[in-house]
């Protein structure tokens, strides 16, 4: 079957609804770290898997035009699946004013990100997708539950030679051997947590018992969710808050963490994130932002996008000026520069300086008569510079290469690079 990625394309096989970029942008919702189903098949089309089916979605100035790859045409009930995913009877416009009037910092950042709104999505694949965010990145995540799926789902259809499967049930997880075949899929420690937490749902309280959960209270629910394997507070705030209809609940993870103390001042006394510091966090913004907290949360900061991925500091376009002085043993001239020392008695007024006695001026010792520097150069006497061949360059002189962020260290180092540098990194580190 052909990917269709434009309404051009086959009109009849595409709907759309009204839905401007203030209410939605698909580009910031998709590929923040709440949903690893999704890829942008070409500019602008976004592809994936939502239950059963594999979608398209493109938005058009205040159109979400989308089409449905199967025996089934899309029509209203189609239409339902896509407002429930993405909740569109929530009125964005309205919440990012009512927040940015509490909250300065909201408001500087909130042109930045319109129409991000939180998913409601399956509170399983919610769950299981959320237990392999532990000590990862999204790009990783995606590639997980893509082989997860493979091996344990449904497949779905084939678009230009690309398979979709739908996420596996809990049963399908919950086999003696599933633990193994997801160790051998590459997912680790986490293969333990997903196959026991599946195990956990399909022999007790079941797909319909967790998604009944959405009609529990929002601190039930997330003690029901953390007795499962692998089930910590952030992971069962994240399936709360993207699962189960619980608005107010705010996922924290060091990355909130210091961007609350940062700017807010909250929890200004805690040394690491424990469960009371992430409730007392939690807490802080709920007054803050009101019922729609986690809303809010997914605005100021990626919710539960574990690692984030930052730009590093671009290489100069040119070779720049050493800043620093160079140190007094590399004073001589250019001409001299890495030569050998001579020895002590020899050449233009070396009679008068005896094997390792001082200079007159308080300079560092000469060597010893025989004795080479390591790469014939000087010795400072307490660690300082040593010769290196051409020029007496310092020890570290780190070069800025492309695709390289140098540590505050090597930044500061003598002959380092400049103090925009240091600037630039300490801007990306926030």
């Amino acid at each position: 079957m052909a990917l269709r990625d434009a309404p051009s394309s086959c009109p009849a096989l595409w709907r759309s609804l009204r839905c401007p970029a203030a209410e939605l942008r698909l580009d910031l919702v998709l590929s923040s770290g709440q949903t690893f189903r999704w890829r942008e098949s070409s500019p602008g089309a976004w592809t994936g898997v939502l239950g059963t089916r594999v979608w398209t979605l493109v938005q058009e100035r205040d159109r979400l035009w989308y089409t449905v790859y199967g025996e089934e045409p899309p029509g209203p009930h189609t239409d339902g699946i896509l407002r429930d995913y993405f909740q569109l009877d929530v009125g964005l416009p309205a919440l990012y004013r009512a927040w940015g009037a509490a909250d300065p910092h909201f408001h500087r950042v909130a042109s930045d990100f319109p129409g991000v709104r939180v998913l409601r999505q399956d509170p399983v694949e919610c769950l299981l997708s959320f237990i392999c965010s532990s000590n990862n990145h999204v790009a990783r995540i995606t590639a997980m539950i893509e082989r997860l799926c493979q091996a344990f789902g449904r497949r779905l259809c084939q678009l230009d030679a690309r398979p979709f499967h739908a996420f596996p049930s809990p049963a399908a997880l919950a086999g003696g051997d599933a633990e193994a075949k997801l160790r051998a899929l590459g997912f680790g420690y986490r293969a333990k947590y997903v196959s026991g937490s599946a195990r956990a749902i399909a022999e007790g309280l079941g797909a319909e018992g967790l998604r009944r959960l959405r009609a529990e209270p929002y601190a039930e629910a997330r003690r029901v969710l953390c007795a499962l394997p692998g089930v910590g507070t952030k992971v069962a705030d994240c399936v709360c808050l993207m699962a189960l209809d619980k608005a107010e609940a705010v996922p924290v993870d060091t990355h909130v963490w210091r961007m609350a103390r940062r700017h807010y001042g909250a929890a200004p006394g805690a040394r690491s994130l424990t469960a009371r510091v992430h409730q007392e966090i939690g807490d802080f913004f709920r007054g803050l932002w009101g019922p729609y907290a986690g809303w809010a949360q997914a605005v100021s900061t990626p919710p539960c996008c574990p690692t984030p991925q930052k730009p590093i500091c671009p290489p100069p376009a040119v070779p720049t000026r050493r800043l620093n002085p160079l140190p007094r043993s590399c004073s001589a001239p250019p001409s001299t520069r890495g030569r050998r020392r001579p020895a002590a008695g020899s050449g233009p007024g070396g009679a008068g300086r005896a094997a390792g006695t001082k200079n007159p001026k308080g300079g560092p010792r000469s060597p010893k008569r025989g004795s080479q520097s390591p790469k014939g150069g000087s010795q400072s006497p307490k660690g300082g510079a040593q010769g290196q061949g051409r020029g007496c360059a310092p020890p570290h002189t780190p070069a800025v290469r492309p695709g390289e962020l140098l540590a505050p260290r090597e930044l500061l180092a003598p002959g380092g690079p400049s103090w925009a540098a240091l600037a630039c990194f300490l801007y990306y580190k926030q």
